[in-house]
């Protein structure tokens, strides 16, 4: 069993004894009854091509990297490259946050010795350009991520997807960022915005942490491939 599983269980147990705003709404019967034959698979491609691309599950050229940053020190923001080197079990290379246990700062205080769950941050470019139409002007690394994609709705995956990154690296997702103070530290009012009231959605669109499965060397422009876990799915847990 992986180091992760009782983490990202208790994690899980956490998450569900919130409340229903962490966890999607349950459908009407007769939308249950609607969607039933279909796979929870079709319904996510549905989504993701909804603009009438060729539908291919685990890759296409829509689905791809376009910024990539890291930073030797503990700072919101990290600094922009055009390649990463990840390790396997450890992140990104050179970053303050790689490491096979906690490198989170608050995590840090709690429990020093706790599995890092956190190893690779990745947000996709589409959340910055819905903040940029609500007047808030980001750019890849802002919000401290590692990995800016695009064409990937990453905080609707479930718990467990793989991501393959570029020719040789690949991630497993373990949950959804959760926004902090220092969100509002950084830019006034932000936090706010990437907290989703509705139960449709999930909790949060601050992107999603995940840890690294194979490593390799990732570009910008890279392509990016997706493998889902077994079903039934579970959503990803606030982290």
């Amino acid at each position: 069993m992986s180091r992760l599983a009782p983490f990202i269980q208790f994690r899980l147990e956490a998450v569900e004894a919130l409340g229903p705003a962490f966890l999607p709404r349950r459908k009407s019967s007769a939308r249950r009854r609607t969607s039933r034959n279909r796979r929870p698979m079709d319904r996510l491609i549905e989504h993701m091509y909804s603009d009438g691309s060729d539908p291919e599950p685990t890759a296409s050229s829509a689905l791809r990297i376009v910024g990539l940053a890291s930073d030797d020190k503990h700072r919101f923001s990290k600094s922009r490259h055009e390649s990463l080197v990840l390790l396997k079990g450890i992140g990104v290379e050179g970053d303050a946050h790689a490491g096979p246990v906690v490198r989170h700062r608050y995590l840090m205080r709690h429990d020093p010795t706790m599995p890092n769950a956190r190893q690779v941050h990745l947000i996709n470019s589409e959340l910055l350009e819905t903040l940029r139409a609500e007047g808030c002007i980001l750019g890849p690394g802002d919000l401290g991520e590692n990995v800016l994609t695009a064409g990937l709705d990453l905080e609707s995956l479930p718990l467990g997807t793989i991501l393959k990154l570029g020719a040789e690296a690949a991630i497993e997702l373990t949950g959804l960022r959760t926004p902090s103070v220092l969100i509002d530290r950084f830019r006034t009012g932000l936090k706010h915005k990437l907290i989703m009231p509705d139960a449709d959605r999930p909790a949060f669109r601050c992107g999603v942490m995940s840890v690294v499965l194979s490593g390799g060397r990732i570009f910008v422009g890279d392509r990016i491939e997706i493998r889902f876990p077994p079903e039934p799915w579970r959503p990803l847990p606030a982290l």
